[in-house]
């Protein structure tokens, strides 16, 4: 007779060993669908836009918006680089500030994340509070205006647009937040007792350790000065301009210019001039030459990218 019989304790059936992540296969395909359906409604309006910009502009006052156009056109690229020096001109004004300001930012935000993170470091508060004033409170439009043209003295400066990103408290605290729980503290102390200051501690060992809050900081600033317009609009009156100002101004003036053969039309015979005059194609044009270069560079950030979003979400 066993133990557990003379025990009086019956042994009930065995339990399999169940993993708990485990899903069962109808759970799996019910999330595949609903993946694919997620991809398929973020990629079909950039689809659109890149379908309606080969389509010239009577079919699309005929036909509306489609996915796969009746007639294919390069209208609207050929008006838009009939003078290419005014497109490169703006994207090399683009490309300058967005390296520059993100770079620049970059750097401002890690090095004043890094101290600001270590308990040993005196006034930790006092400064974090310094930082953070800045976030709640804002001088305004009127006074940001007078401080960078008076002061500063960047009225028409390529500065303008690159000053502004420079540092950003927001991201100072995702920095910090990163430093403080992935970076053990005993990997800092192990680097001080090996004879290593500050500045080797932070270049050879802290800043290789994270990656993914560098390359989130670099992401969404680098999406924040390729999108920026309104700092040239304030700031610049050259032909100084970057991507986003050049289609604000190009679609303003293509506006303009129907709104003036129309008016013409009603008394002299230009109404068929009126459609062959790019707009809705014009605009979508303008968005494909300025979300390229982005959607290229998003799948080298894309891992680290989620790594440090996660951080700086749960563990802010």
């Amino acid at each position: 007779m066993s133990s557990a019989t003379s025990t009086g304790i019956i042994p009930g059936p065995r339990r399999k060993n169940l993993d708990p992540n485990r899903m069962s296969p109808t759970a799996v395909i019910i999330l595949n669908i609903i993946f694919i359906l997620g991809v398929i409604v973020c990629i079909a309006p950039v689809l659109l836009i890149i379908s309606v910009s080969f389509t010239s502009e009577a079919n699309i006052l005929k036909d509306g918006y489609k996915l796969f156009p009746t007639s294919w056109s390069l209208d609207t690229y050929k008006f838009l680089f009939k003078d290419p020096s005014v497109v490169f001109n703006a994207y090399y004004v683009t490309i300058f500030t967005t390296v520059v300001a993100t770079i620049t930012g970059l750097i401002n935000c890690s090095l004043f994340a890094y101290p600001i993170s270590r308990k040993d470091f005196k006034f930790q508060n006092e400064v974090t509070f310094f930082m953070f004033f800045t976030m709640l409170f804002g001088g305004g439009l009127v006074a940001y205006y007078i401080v960078m043209t008076g002061v500063f003295g960047m009225r028409d400066n390529i500065l303008a647009m690159i000053v502004p990103y420079s540092f950003n408290a927001f991201w100072v605290i995702v920095m910090r937040t990163f430093y403080k729980n992935q970076i053990p503290e005993s990997v800092i102390e192990s680097a001080r007792i090996d004879g290593a200051g500050e500045w080797r501690t932070l270049m050879q060992i802290v800043l290789p350790l994270s990656l993914p809050g560098l390359a989130t900081v670099a992401l969404f600033t680098t999406l924040n000065v390729w999108n920026d317009w309104f700092n040239c609009v304030l700031f610049i009156n050259s032909d100084m301009i970057n991507l986003q100002t050049m289609i604000y101004r190009a679609l303003r003036s293509v506006q303009m210019l129907r709104d003036i053969v129309s008016k013409m039309g009603q008394s002299v015979d230009l109404g068929s001039d009126v459609s062959k005059l790019p707009n809705e194609t014009f605009r979508m044009a303008l968005c494909v030459i300025s979300i390229g270069p982005i959607i290229l560079a998003y799948p080298f950030f894309q891992k680290y990218f989620i790594r440090g979003l996660s951080v700086g979400a749960i563990k802010g």
